[in-house]
């Protein structure tokens, strides 16, 4: 089995930074892909970010420029810098990964989601 846990969510003022973790555990054979989606009330699960097997990131047209997702290999781990907060960004965070494992073949897991608060 695979598990994301994810960590590094809080109350922050309009103009601040958070950083965002999620570490990945269990019988992984490869990492393919890992990203963020968030879900605001009242508003579609959108996706933030996505960092591929090759390193390659992509961002949501709204977070370019302020927020950074980068990769640590050696400890499973992919985490989102985000500056220059602003209330829009107010959501909870879901981090995903597409993982292979010795349980199944190519399979999409999700983190348990942690709230980000942009509040003056």
């Amino acid at each position: 089995q695979v598990q994301l846990v994810e960590s590094g969510g809080g109350l922050v003022q309009p103009g601040g930074s958070l950083r965002l973790s999620c570490a990945a555990s269990g019988s992984i054979v490869t990492i393919y892909a890992m990203g963020w989606y968030r879900q605001a009330p009242g508003k579609q699960r959108e996706l933030v970010a996505r960092i591929t097997n090759g390193g390659s990131p992509n961002y949501a047209d709204s977070v370019k420029g302020r927020f950074t997702i980068s990769r640590d290999n050696a400890k499973k781990t992919v985490y989102l810098q985000m500056n220059s907060l602003k209330p829009e960004d107010t959501a909870v965070y879901y981090c995903y990964g597409s993982i292979s494992s010795n349980s199944r073949g190519l399979y999409s897991y999700w983190g348990q989601g942690t709230q980000v608060t942009v509040s003056s």
